[in-house]
């Protein structure tokens, strides 16, 4: 009986050590982390186990009663696993579509991955069975025990230990020069990088780096399921006096250690290499003020006669010599009587044809015309049901020498149906909580563009506390307000200043996330920044958030030694035309220029790009390193700006761990 007491007593010192890190196996979701306290743990109760100086002078068979102080014990570490998993399962249920889509074209990892899940299910139901045994233990014989034990530890194809080693090649890959494959992991990274994965990874709101780190959480857990499960067999038999198992159970720990660190050790090479970016495809629908919204009348075509573009009233010139001027009456009460006159400049004018038809858009619209339909046949915009009627428009002779011609031009004017400026005001996460910034999105308000920050409190080796997220709320101040200052506090777009830079900002030390951002304005471009401030990775705390952060932002211009290039819009139409989704367009130290809609396409009446509103966030929410700007779109359409996050790098922290 003595012995058995000193069996169960080791068990109660793997519940007691692994209960003192209960709140932060609970709260912090580190597979390393959790493996290395589990498997200690497991190893400590041999230790006390062997070390016990009467624990091969007795041997009485278990009673009934000690048979369920063991299993309770096995319970206690199973939902220390299922706690893990069941975080885990939340970064993974978002791979599931894109491994999937992956797999459709790549016969190889197809294979490979139908194995994978073919072993993390037979594991899998080998550890629901250990559960159900304990859930329902009072109906058992103790010889369902001892054969569940002998099975689990059995040296033959379905055995445990057989699964994990093949688990184990699957991940590492084969260098056999005869049939020579990647692993999985390297197999997906790949993917990852390749045009359609960066099409399919924006749906799962987890970077490429915490992609293949979610799929390593899988293999780690089903190694540990498996190691737990022969552990505890080895025990439970050497319990029940069917042999002494202490060198069965070394050589199995050693093998558990060994995968674990090559697995480890592939996993930084993985995810060094591996994108941190998140982003947001388009959506399936989409809706103006939900998933998108628009500069509206920054620049837009402009339909106006030589005879009102100069103070004289002539018609001595061409269109093309109006390379800037303004509207300066309305001769006659012609067409300029019925269209909203451009108020402000008119830009690059061009003749088309003498004569046309203009379809005038309805009032509510941001737009001045549906299309217009010259008499040569051209058509400007997509010509169809005109509800307001067309308007017959013909340039006219004056003195038989001088022809008074309907030019096409671009107005640049602001006004009420003109929503043309984005936010300078700082938004800073709420540091003296510890928050930090999780996600990003634009909003408009009030006609002013914001950079919105979902914020959340950091936690303990990198991660967010999700119960706490919340997306701050943005100052919806008005353009007129008083003390509201152009350059200061709002910056106005216009004809020469409507130059946005496409940044990637992060941090240069690993040790330092994102706590702010912001717009500036640099010489006529708007220029993202974010404020980064150092924190401590063990205890999740940042480090004297009032003291030690700064802003950071490229500061690259077009006289900088490394130049910035343009992203070209080339014949734009309107973005949600287009039959295609959207892909990233740009790179860093980059800019776009918002600008008009092809004549063709859209009698240029809509600005480009359009900006997305969608909410970027990262699933599990994570700190992050850095933010940016960037453009997607399609050839041929206008795009959209939309903001990016980048993931913290935990590339530094992927260790090898050692023994207490």
């Amino acid at each position: 009986m003595v012995k058995i007491v000193n069996f169960v007593f080791a068990i109660c010192i793997v519940f007691s050590f692994c209960s003192s890190g209960n709140a932060l196996i609970d709260d912090v979701i580190d597979i390393i982390h959790v493996a290395k306290e589990l498997s200690s743990a497991v190893l400590k109760a041999w230790d006390i186990f062997e070390s016990s100086p009467l624990s091969s002078d007795i041997s009485l068979p278990i009673s009934r009663e000690k048979n369920k102080k063991i299993l309770n014990r096995i319970k206690e570490l199973s939902r220390q696993i299922d706690a893990t998993e069941e975080q885990a399962k939340i970064n993974t249920e978002y791979s599931i579509d894109v491994l999937s889509s992956m797999m459709k074209h790549n016969v190889r990892l197809e294979m490979d991955m139908t194995e994978y899940y073919k072993i993390l299910n037979g594991v899998g139901r080998r550890y629901r069975q250990m559960k159900k045994y304990e859930a329902n233990r009072e109906k058992y014989e103790d010889q369902t025990l001892i054969t569940f034990a002998e099975w689990t530890v059995s040296p033959n194809v379905h055995a445990i230990n057989y699964l994990l080693e093949q688990l184990h090649s699957l991940t590492l890959g084969s260098k056999d020069i005869r049939t020579p494959h990647q692993g999985i992991l390297d197999s997906i990274s790949d993917e990852l990088e390749m045009k359609d994965g960066k099409e399919h990874i924006c749906a799962t709101g987890q970077s490429a780096q915490q992609f293949v780190y979610s799929l390593y959480s899988d293999i780690a857990l089903t190694e540990l399921k498996g190691y737990m499960l022969m552990q505890f067999s080895w025990m439970m038999l050497r319990a029940y006096n069917k042999g002494n198992f202490s060198e069965e159970a070394e050589s199995m720990r050693k093998d558990y250690e060994q995968r674990s660190e090559t697995t480890i050790r592939l996993l930084q090479k993985v995810i060094n290499r591996s994108e941190r970016y998140v982003w947001k495809c388009d959506p399936s629908d989409y809706v103006k003020g939900g998933t998108y919204d628009e500069v509206t009348r920054l620049l837009q075509g402009y339909v106006e006669n030589e005879v009102d573009m100069n103070s004289e009233g002539t018609c001595r010139e061409t269109c093309a010599f109006y390379e800037v001027t303004k509207s300066h009456g309305c001769f006659k009460e012609l067409f300029c009587s019925r269209q909203p006159k451009c108020s402000g400049k008119l830009l690059d004018c061009q003749y088309v044809d003498s004569d046309m038809w203009i379809c005038p858009s309805q009032f509510l619209t941001n737009r001045r015309y549906d299309y217009i339909e010259y008499e040569s046949g051209r058509t400007l915009g997509r010509k169809g049901h005109c509800t307001r009627g067309r308007t017959k428009v013909d340039s006219w002779w004056r003195y038989l020498f001088w022809h008074c011609s309907y030019c096409f031009c671009i107005c640049d004017e602001k006004g009420p149906k003109s929503d043309r400026y984005f936010n300078l005001r700082e938004t800073i996460s709420d540091i003296d909580n510890n928050m930090v910034i999780s996600g990003i999105r634009f909003i408009k308000v009030n006609r002013v563009f914001h950079l919105r920050i979902q914020e959340g409190q950091l936690l303990p080796r990198g991660m967010v506390n999700s119960s706490s997220l919340r997306w701050k709320p943005v100052d919806s101040y008005q353009i007129f307000d008083r003390d509201v200052v152009d350059g200061k506090d709002y910056h106005t777009l216009d004809h020469i200043k409507r130059i946005v830079d496409l940044d990637d900002v992060k941090a240069d030390d690993p040790t330092h996330v994102v706590t702010g951002v912001r717009f500036r304005v640099v010489g006529t471009h708007l220029n993202l920044e974010a404020r980064l401030c150092e924190y401590d990775f063990v205890s999740g705390k940042l480090i004297s958030p009032r003291t030690t952060t700064y802003w950071k932002s490229n500061d690259n211009n077009e006289n900088s030694q490394e130049k910035r290039t343009e992203v070209t819009l080339r014949r734009p139409d309107i973005p949600i035309s287009s039959p295609a989704k959207s892909l990233p367009t740009s790179r860093h130290n980059q800019f776009i220029k918002f600008t008009y809609t092809d004549m063709d396409k859209d009698a240029a009446q809509t600005t480009v790009p359009f900006i997305d509103i969608q909410e970027v966030t990262s699933k599990p929410p994570v700190p992050l390193s850095g933010v940016g700007i960037y453009h997607k779109g399609r050839d041929g359409f206008g795009g959209f700006l939309a903001p990016k996050l980048i993931t913290y790098d935990f590339t530094s922290h992927v260790s090898v761990p050692q023994p207490n």
